[in-house]
């Protein structure tokens, strides 16, 4: 890949929208021997799925060059989405996460958290330490997001308004917990919570633009969808796009770097394809954020 060309076509994207870079609130970075397990995860999928779904990762670079290149790209705001497996985890996690954030100021400090004793108090010591956004991945974790033992961290974060990024949508394959029902038991606790829907809510994206219309504090990022990749195989209803438009003020950009099939900059054309005009590309892929994180 031709990365310097890569980041001037990025460069040229946000320029000619008039924007000072891009704000991507859905990016990982996390220990090296974990995001190893997630890119073995990735490699598998082809011979698991004999050939069906291959899933390449375009940014299989050491973590400082890969800091290096999202700079490059311009944007000047991302994250560290992390997310536990198993109890215990998700604090040690949070531990990593201190230290990056420290050493890269650009990225805005991420926790995570699980439904296990004492959640509460190690999403409490994160918020005092600083912590701007959460992850939380109901199909990884294979957990209730509306299981009691989480309710009091919801309304902690809720209460600090901290955005939480959860993947509780069924792509690419469905959970016991995933989908919009369990995850609207929770907006229906705590209906103030700033909750960022990845992927568009993906492949449930009419129900969860449901949820953005009843709850003032839902918003979505667009992490994979529109792209040739998840066209493939969920592609969004074009009938929907009218409400995605009125949402304009509520969607995020989100790009899954480093672990994604394509290049970045096919993420920004799958948006601007869309031809819902520069105005809500602006939003999206900057001022959404800025105002969000106040960047």
């Amino acid at each position: 890949m031709d990365v310097d060309g890569e980041a001037a076509g990025v460069r040229a994207f946000w320029q000619r929208l008039g924007l000072p870079g891009l704000v991507d609130v859905h990016t990982h970075f996390m220990p090296e021997r974990v995001l190893r397990k997630v890119w073995d995860y990735f490699d598998a999928l082809g011979p698991a799925t004999g050939g069906a779904l291959e899933w390449p990762i375009t940014y299989r670079q050491e973590e400082a060059e890969r800091v290096a290149l999202i700079r490059e790209f311009g944007v000047r705001a991302f994250t560290a989405m992390l997310y536990p497996h198993k109890p215990g985890m998700a604090e040690w996690l949070n531990g990593w996460a201190v230290d990056f954030a420290a050493r890269t100021p650009d990225c805005l400090h991420t926790s995570t958290l699980f439904p296990e004793p004492g959640v509460e108090a190690y999403v409490r010591r994160a918020l005092d330490l600083g912590a701007r956004v959460f992850k939380a991945h109901v199909q990884v974790g294979a957990y209730d997001p509306a299981d009691e033992l989480l309710d009091p961290a919801w309304g902690l974060l809720a209460e600090a308004g901290t955005p939480v990024v959860v993947h509780c949508g069924s792509g690419p394959a469905p959970g016991k917990h995933t989908g919009p029902g369990p995850i609207g038991r929770v907006l229906a606790r705590h209906p103030r919570l700033r909750l960022v829907v990845a992927h568009m809510g993906m492949p449930e994206y009419e129900d969860f633009l449901d949820l953005a219309e009843r709850y003032g504090e839902v918003r979505l990022d667009t992490t994979m969808a529109f792209t040739d990749f998840s066209e493939r195989l969920a592609p969004f209803p074009p009938g929907a796009l009218p409400r995605l438009a009125a949402l304009g003020d509520r969607v995020l950009l989100g790009s899954d770097f480093p672990n994604i099939p394509y290049p970045y900059l096919h993420q920004l054309h799958a948006l601007e394809r869309l031809d819902l005009g520069d105005d809500w590309l602006r939003a999206v892929c900057h001022d959404n954020g800025a105002r969000l994180f106040a960047r």
